[in-house]
């Protein structure tokens, strides 16, 4: 635009000056050769401009025609460097499409046309090349080679990092990825892989100024980089808690301060307080974060936050924890444990039967278990609460990439990834062990049939004519899932005291192959009952009575 404007300015001067020229009147006497030109000063004026116009345009045809074998030579090479870089981005659509084949192509294409000196990508397409076809050596080779340039070491330190991960070799891959954080800090997977490096060796400081230097490139957000910290000093205030306590509550401390809701954090700095003798201030941490999240852990450092309390003492706190976060199972889960120890079984129980109420899960029940067997012992009742504990929800526990960790941890084990463990209730058990009270579909109930005796004994004359077949007679237990009415006679309610006909021999009797005998009216006095299933809240009775008739019946455990 600039140039447009320079152009009609001096297009505009011009004007002007042949303009003035033309309004005075005068002339021009030229005397050459013997002869005398007269000529007017506008005339004068065009002859002079057009001799320089044509001085000019000569002195350009003359410098064209001396420059043309370098104008084509120039054309010829820019005509083939374009078409080298047209197949070099053809081969790097097609690598990242997965063609192999094409890639192959355009590589070869391209290193004719342009040299590989000039154009660094050409050895990227070998590499990427060589990846799609399988052949690993000469990728690593490529790569390898591409350290010796500066341009490309960082591509190359790349390629070796992916060579190294695909192979497994996680030390192999942290060493380039450390190469790499060292000559470009802004790059997000070398900073990231080397942060991983350095936790999973406890080196926290180092790790702490990597985040540093993250956080001032602007690769990760004032947020998350505050979180990650937060995260670190959580892990060093815990491999510093039992050598040094002061540096570990100034690093849990920092770490409660960045992230309130990192339980872990809060734990550790209330920990590392109360061996400080810093009871108040630790306990405050304690109660903000319980407003938070009503966590166990946080329950447990609080009831416990002074050595040689007594159980009154613990279960004080623990009410005191409660006020704090009324109607939640948490709460009183807190309460029951610190009742049950002080020996205040019926607060232990009202406590753990309101957490029920609130939440049932497993911990509940297998607490109740507990109190059941301190309280009263009756093995019963104690097998009762197992069982639902069986098939209770599972408590929260810490969960990372699949594992299950009874404890924080500040990277995961599986991933190495930072800060990948969370409180939350891991997967459900299989579909066999949910309470058989929910509305399933089980598979047909057995139902016993009588097999027909050897030799069918004489009837007494008496009335327990029907006593003695069923004591001669044998139940077997096939599976018959669709069995009418006629064929099942219902047997009478068994009654508590009633103990169970004894068994003879049993002999297995398809229900389509019955013999002539199992089907008159005699057999059809017979009573033919199924298995006693227990319900899913019985969990049997133990009696080593063998007159008891509980002793034969179905045991849980």
């Amino acid at each position: 635009m600039l140039r447009v404007l320079l152009f009609v300015a001096v297009v505009f001067l011009l004007g002007l000056g042949f303009a003035w020229l033309a309004e005075r009147p005068g002339d021009m006497v030229i005397t050459f050769g013997g002869y005398q030109y007269e000529v007017t000063l506008m005339v004068a004026a065009v002859i002079v401009t057009a001799i320089v116009a044509a001085v000019m345009i000569v002195w350009w045809l003359l410098k064209a025609i001396w420059n043309s074998p370098y104008t084509v030579a120039r054309y010829f090479r820019v005509r083939r460097r374009d078409r080298g870089y047209q197949a070099l981005s053809t081969g790097m659509i097609a690598a990242g499409a997965g063609d192999g084949v094409l890639a192959r192509q355009m590589n070869r294409q391209a290193a004719k046309l342009i040299s590989s000196d000039q154009e660094p990508l050409i050895h990227l397409l070998d590499a990427q090349a060589s990846l799609l076809e399988g052949d690993h050596d000469t990728a690593r080779k490529k790569f390898e080679a591409m350290l010796e340039d500066p341009e490309t070491r960082l591509l190359g330190l790349r390629g070796l990092y992916l060579e190294a991960q695909r192979l497994g070799d996680r030390d192999v891959a942290r060493h380039y990825a450390e190469r790499a954080a060292e000559t470009a800090p802004q790059l997000g997977w070398a900073s990231n892989a080397t942060l991983e490096a350095r936790t999973a060796e406890g080196d926290w400081d180092s790790a702490l100024s990597l985040l540093e230097a993250q956080k001032s490139t602007k690769l990760i957000d004032s947020a998350k980089a505050n979180r990650m910290r937060a995260v670190l000093l959580t892990a060093k205030a815990t491999s510093l808690l039992e050598r040094d306590a002061l540096a570990a509550k100034n690093a849990a401390v920092e770490a409660n301060r960045l992230a309130p809701d990192l339980v872990p954090a809060a734990v550790m700095a209330a920990k590392a307080l109360f061996r400080q003798g810093d009871l108040r201030k630790g306990s405050k941490i304690l109660e903000a974060a319980w407003r938070k999240h009503a966590h166990p852990e946080i329950a447990d450092t609080y009831v416990h936050a002074r050595h040689g309390d007594s159980v009154g003492d613990r279960l004080y706190r623990a009410k005191k924890l409660k006020s704090q976060r009324e109607n939640n199972a948490e709460s009183s889960l807190t309460v029951a444990r610190a009742a049950l120890e002080a020996g205040d079984l019926t607060l232990a129980r009202k406590a753990a039967e309101e957490a029920l109420r609130i939440q049932p899960r497993e911990g509940g029940y297998l607490l109740m278990a507990d109190i059941e067997e301190a309280d009263t012992g009756d093995e019963g009742h104690i097998r009762q609460w197992l069982a639902r504990a069986v098939r209770a929800p599972r408590d929260p526990a810490w969960v990372a990439d699949g594992v299950v960790s009874e404890r924080w941890a500040p990277v995961s084990p599986v991933t190495g990834r930072l800060d990948a463990f969370e409180w939350r209730t891991p997967l459900e058990r299989p579909l066999a062990l949910i309470d058989q009270e929910t509305h399933l579909d089980l598979p047909s109930r057995p139902v016993l049939i009588p097999s027909a005796p050897a030799e069918a004994p004489e009837a007494p004359a008496s009335g327990t004519a029907g006593e003695s077949e069923e004591i001669a007679t044998a139940e077997t237990v096939v599976d018959e899932p669709d069995v009418e009415e006629t064929e099942k006679p219902e047997a009478p309610p068994r009654t508590s005291g009633s103990a169970p006909a004894p068994v003879a021999h049993a002999t297995a009797v398809p229900i389509d192959a019955r013999p002539a005998a199992a089907n008159d009216d005699a057999t059809a006095k017979k009573s033919v009952t199924g298995p006693e299933f227990p319900r899913p809240d019985d969990p049997g009775v133990d009696s080593d009575d063998d007159n008891d008739p509980r002793s034969k019946r179905f045991r849980l455990f």
